[in-house]
C-alpha cells in the first residue's frame, strides 16, 4: 500500500511517499502554500501521480499531556484534514510528530547538508520521519 506522508506548516508542506509495498519512505518535496485552492490542486496531483492509497499526517501531542502551544497547531492540523478529507476518498491517519523536524534536521546533517539546502529539504525529511512512525507502529 502506497502511503503520502504529510508535514503540515503554515508555510510549507512538506511531503514524502511509501515504496508500492508501503516499506519504505522517500521524501517528496515541499509545497509552498500560496493558496488553500493549490495547496490542494498540489496534493491532488501528486496522489495522483504516486498512486498514494492511505494519508498520513503528522499532529504534535503535548509533550507533558497537558494541551499547550501545540494546541492552535494541532487545531489548524485537523482542519486541514477536514477539508482534505471532503477531496478524497482516502483514508487519512494522524500520528504524533513531536521531534520530527528536530529529528529530520539530524538526518540530514548527518548527510552532509547545512545551511540553505538543509532549509529546503527540511520539510520533506520531516515527512519522511512521520511515515516512519506510522509504519514502525503498523507493521505486523
Amino acid at each position: 500500500m502506497k502511503i503520502l506522508g504529510i508535514d503540515f506548516g503554515l508555510a510549507r508542506v512538506g511531503l514524502a511517499v511509501t515504496d508500492p509495498d508501503g516499506r519504505l519512505a522517500f521524501p517528496r518535496g515541499v509545497v509552498v502554500r500560496t493558496t488553500r485552492a493549490a495547496l490542494f490542486e498540489a496534493l491532488s496531483a501528486v496522489m495522483a501521480a504516486e498512486g498514494v492509497e492511505q494519508i498520513v499526517i503528522g499532529r504534535p501531542e503535548p509533550m507533558d499531556g497537558v494541551p499547550g502551544r501545540e494546541a492552535e497547531t494541532v487545531r489548524q492540523i485537523e482542519n486541514f484534514a477536514k477539508s482534505l478529507a471532503r477531496r478524497t476518498p482516502l483514508p487519512i491517519a494522524f500520528v504524533d510528530e513531536t521531534l520530527s523536524s528536530a529529528q529530520a534536521q539530524e538526518d540530514l546533517r548527518a548527510a552532509g547538508l547545512s545551511g540553505r539546502r538543509l532549509r529546503e529539504a527540511l520539510d520533506a525529511q520531516a515527512a519522511v520521519r512521520i511515515v516512519n512512525t506510522y509504519l514502525a507502529a503498523h507493521r505486523p
